[in-house]
């Protein structure tokens, strides 16, 4: 039986007179095989203070010899076991195999402590149930163990036989000079993945220059393109063809929300948009991640690069941007980019690029989009009309889905000579993705998540009518139209 002398330290003694180095831990292993063993691992590699317990004096002296903080037990044995004082410690781990001495080891527990968190060691689903019936918080079995251990090798897998091609593809690069392009008009997750991808290609030996088509016209995007001072080149104020290689970061594919010309080939591809189809040596569409800038943030934590401070800033501002403060389409890899590139964000720099004053363009599209509401409850579309920001139709449906009983918008403008589409959701049986490519696909590109999406649709030869008033009728009624048609609702609006 272990005895607890009167010392501050309560250090612990097993029958052996074996001392445990430091009775002040906060996590007790009972129960030291294999599952046991790779717990303590774990718990030491993140410096946590923990005391191994186990019936094998074989067991206790390997663990000591390799410096774990360790002693003999009964786990049967009732005085052991009420020989621990238990508010002191923070997690109990009960992982040996005799099923009816964990039971009764949890009863014991459970009786002198409401506080401490117990884990515990299963082999059936069954067995699992009752144990949480008898006060274990958290059940392990080895069946779930093991089946997360495949899945999780099998996504670690995946994740670098991705990491080898990319950087096949790029090694490939070498001597010539690529160009990363970023759909039009680029926004946070664009600019801050296209920096993303310029710095792993210069890592391994390959000039880029971020590509764009467009405008930054979003007082947000402008002050991150300034306060970062990320270098970009327009691509219509270069030769585009003295370029041996081509990328395409938050976008699929030539012409999907992108002007750049039909006969470039793309030799990488990374988005997080759903798409089909696409070409290029390398592609990475995951959507199951809320921003491309979580996928290259993953592909830097692989390839060992520390970002740099107007880096892991980008990085961040994209990742939050895209998933609307981490509220839409936001995902656990997100988070985790998230967490990663938190130590080395620019706090201050955040803060001044979410905090631009509204320009007097975006203030009079937000003024048109409002007074222009039509309402099919619980859906409202609105036309912004002819304007030059591209950029304040997002705002105007971020702002418009605040109202009351409304559940999924549509706003739409017309800049130059194309009809611009912006769309968000909250109804969850909508996926308005799909619904914007169903109503739209045909005459243009659209499409997006289930909860935001956008679009873009050419004039075409209603371009030509000089009229704006019976063009606005026109584009009004065929947008509306086709989108409530996909959407499956009929009648007029409130």
């Amino acid at each position: 039986m272990t005895e607890i002398s009167e010392s501050e330290s309560k250090t612990l003694v097993d029958k052996e007179g074996n001392k445990a180095e430091n009775g002040d831990f906060d996590y007790l292993v009972i129960g030291c095989g294999s599952l046991g063993f790779n717990v303590l691992k774990e718990l030491a590699r993140r410096g946590k203070k923990a005391l191994a317990v186990d019936s094998s004096q074989e067991k206790i002296e390997v663990l000591k010899d390799q410096d774990f903080n360790a002693l003999i037990g009964d786990a049967s044995n009732e005085d052991f076991l009420l020989s621990f004082d238990y508010d002191r410690i923070s997690v109990v781990f009960i992982l040996i195999p005799d099923f009816e001495v964990v039971k009764r080891a949890i009863k014991l527990i459970r009786n002198v402590s409401r506080s401490v968190f117990i884990i515990a060691r299963a082999s059936t689903g069954k067995e699992k149930e009752e144990l949480e019936m008898l006060g274990a918080d958290a059940v392990i079995t080895p069946s779930y163990a093991m089946t997360r251990i495949a899945i999780e090798t099998l996504d670690r897998i995946e994740t670098l036989r991705r990491l080898k091609k990319f950087k096949e593809v790029l090694n490939s690069m070498k001597g010539s000079k690529l160009a990363i392009f970023t759909h039009d008009n680029p926004d946070p997750d664009a600019l801050s993945s296209a920096m993303a991808l310029k710095e792993i290609a210069k890592k391994l030996g390959v000039e880029a220059d971020i590509l764009y088509y467009g405008e930054i016209s979003h007082q947000e995007n402008k002050a991150m393109v300034n306060l970062l001072e990320i270098e970009l080149v327009h691509a219509k104020d270069v030769d585009i063809y003295t370029y041996e290689n081509f990328a395409l970061v938050d976008s699929s594919a030539v012409g999907v929300n992108n002007s750049i010309p039909k006969d470039v080939k793309l030799n990488i591809v990374i988005d997080h948009h759903p798409a089909e189809n696409v070409e290029a040596d390398f592609v990475d569409i995951r959507d199951d991640v809320g921003s491309t800038a979580t996928i290259m943030t993953n592909y830097m934590v692989e390839m060992n690069m520390v970002p740099s401070r107007m880096l892991a800033t980008a990085l961040f501002f994209g990742i939050k941007s895209e998933t609307h403060e981490f509220k839409r389409n936001a995902r656990t890899q997100d988070f985790s980019a998230a967490a990663m590139l938190y130590p080395y964000v620019d706090h201050d720099l955040i803060e001044r690029m979410e905090g631009p004053a509204l320009s007097y363009e975006t203030l009079d599209v937000l003024g048109t989009a409002i007074k222009n509401r039509e309402i099919y409850p619980p859906v409202l579309i609105s036309f912004a009309g002819f304007i030059s920001e591209k950029d304040a139709i997002t705002q105007a449906a971020d702002l418009l889905l605040k109202l009351e009983g409304i559940s999924t918008v549509l706003v739409f403008g017309v800049v130059r000579d194309v009809i611009h589409l912006s769309a968000r959701n909250v109804d969850v049986r909508m996926n308005i993705g799909e619904v914007l490519r169903k109503a739209f696909g045909d005459v243009g590109s659209a499409g997006g998540h289930a909860h935001a999406g956008g679009g873009q649709i050419p004039l075409g030869i209603f371009g030509e009518i000089g009229d704006k008033e019976i063009l606005s009728k026109l584009i009004k009624e065929a947008i509306k139209r086709r989108f409530l048609q996909a959407i499956g609702i009929e009648g007029t609006s409130e």
